[in-house]
């Protein structure tokens, strides 16, 4: 399922439809694991910075909008972010997702965290789960740093695990093994901890500005 306050909250469902139950359990299990599809009432499109529907490639990505009467009016005494948000009669979620060839949407990224490199739109949430399969690797996130020739280009922060050691060249060769090349991280911070909310959930905005000041950029400071 997905869905956020300002839907009311839920938008999708993710079972497995009736004509799709002959598929096997193992791709039946990865549907379920999606946000899935429209729920009666709700209409969902996942959308590029033109308006348009992305392909239905599992690999596209673009912004989720939704469309429905649970959908909010506005943001209280806040008109200048109920005009971002709502466009067109359209909810812009900023979360970024595919669609694969059934239409199930799967959730990638929020859309202030994607990197943009070379024109492709890179998850940061799947860069971080490469590095979380390196055993020296605590905990990890990745922002987008500033890249003369790309635009931009993955960046980690990285705890390293107590005991373990690991160098930022054996990272960057690893997410290289892992990832095709233009996903791959181009270098390391390492950190003793990554600021987080209360709630623990890290706090990438901090990271971003931090970097972006310390190299003298003010282009990618987003909340």
């Amino acid at each position: 399922m997905y869905g956020m306050t300002e839907s009311s909250p839920l938008s999708t469902v993710s079972t497995v439809r009736s004509h799709l139950q002959h598929l096997p359990l193992s791709d039946q299990y990865r549907m379920k694991a999606k946000a899935g599809y429209a729920m009666i009432g709700c209409e969902v499109k996942v959308v590029n910075e033109h308006g348009e529907e992305v392909p239905r490639d599992g690999k596209s990505i673009g912004e989720v909008i939704v469309r429905s009467n649970g959908v909010m009016a506005g943001y209280w005494k806040n008109p200048e972010a109920t005009m971002e948000t709502i466009r067109n009669g359209w909810l812009h979620t900023g979360d970024m997702a595919t669609v694969d060839a059934y239409g199930n949407i799967d959730i990638v990224d929020r859309k202030k965290d994607i990197i943009i490199s070379g024109g492709e739109n890179i998850s940061s949430i799947e860069v971080e789960g490469v590095l979380y399969e390196h055993p020296a690797v605590l905990e990890a996130a990745v922002i987008a740093v500033p890249h003369e020739k790309w635009g931009e280009t993955p960046h980690a922060f990285v705890v390293v695990r107590p005991g373990k050691e690991v160098t930022e060249q054996e990272l960057i060769a690893f997410s290289r093994e892992k990832l095709a090349h233009f996903k791959a991280i181009t270098g390391v911070t390492f950190v003793q901890e990554l600021p987080k909310t209360a709630s623990g959930k890290i706090q990438k905005v901090h990271l971003r500005n931090e970097y972006w000041q310390s190299i003298g950029k003010t282009g990618r400071y987003v909340n």
